[in-house]
């Protein structure tokens, strides 16, 4: 799908209450008389299907709904073949929607939504709809939602703790607290410790719905982080930002997509 080339924008609107959502199209119709609303979701659950089904430009998300919560919908859209759109959560709850903002890769609306806030949100659409999204756009849009989620639930005990990784000829157990970064190729995913080097088949994309996004951070479509292991991040004469590592000499470059993560460097 690609958004820019479109000359109506086609918004779904994800909410259980049907005010609410009834509320949202009608001020959307002032804001953004250009765009059509194709389709309205009851729950997070119709609206992945929704999704699916009318493949939108825009989701309108609540975070707070039956089945799945806003976040959880969102993970899943994002992970939609193809998936290009542009994402905005709405919620009654500020630290939510200031984590959202700040990331960049998410657009946020507190309740209620006041017109004047909502046109704001709709520039700022338009705006990244007219750009041609970068290549990892999908994966810097799921890092944000890693760590969105894991904030919305708190510490999540099921974060994954040992790998099964291959050695040589050989299969052995690695904490994943030792595991520096991971790297991915065509077929594997490189696991480098500050002592050895193996190798999984899971690939970068399923490794950060496993990972606690608080430890590990995304930094490009094929590369993880642990930031545990970060000794600096430096920038470059371009803006590019280049990661080094306290018990490794190889440096990680950070994409474009993913350089808000260290906005601070």
């Amino acid at each position: 799908m690609t958004s820019s080339k479109k000359t109506v924008v086609r918004i779904l609107i994800a909410d259980d209450e049907r005010l609410l959502r009834e509320q949202l199209q009608a001020r959307l119709t002032d804001c953004w008389p250009d765009a059509q609303v194709c389709g309205c979701a009851r729950d997070g659950l119709d609206a992945v299907r929704l999704a699916q089904e009318l493949q939108p430009d825009v989701v309108f998300l609540d975070i707070r709904m039956p089945g799945l919560t806003g976040i959880e919908a969102a993970r899943q859209i994002a992970n939609l073949p193809g998936w290009q759109g542009e994402m905005v959560f709405v919620t009654a709850y500020d630290e939510y929607a200031v984590t959202a903002f700040e990331q960049g890769a998410v657009d946020y609306l507190l309740k209620p939504v006041t017109t004047d806030r909502l046109r704001v949100t709709v520039a700022r659409l338009l705006g990244r709809l007219q750009q041609a999204q970068p290549d990892d756009h999908q994966d810097a849009l799921l890092q944000t939602l890693a760590q969105l989620q894991a904030k919305l639930i708190g510490n999540n005990p099921a974060w994954l703790r040992w790998l099964q990784c291959g050695v040589g000829t050989s299969t052995r157990l690695i904490n994943v607290q030792d595991v520096l970064f991971f790297r991915s190729d065509e077929k594997y995913t490189r696991v480098q410790t500050a002592t050895q080097e193996a190798f999984i088949r899971t690939p970068i994309r399923e490794l950060m719905t496993q990972l606690d996004p608080q430890q590990f951070w995304q930094i490009h479509r094929s590369t993880i982080v642990n930031l545990a292991a970060v000794a600096a991040v430096q920038r470059d004469d371009t803006g590019r930002q280049r990661v080094s590592l306290k018990q490794h000499t190889e440096v990680l470059e950070v994409s474009r997509s993913f350089s808000h993560v260290f906005r601070s460097a």
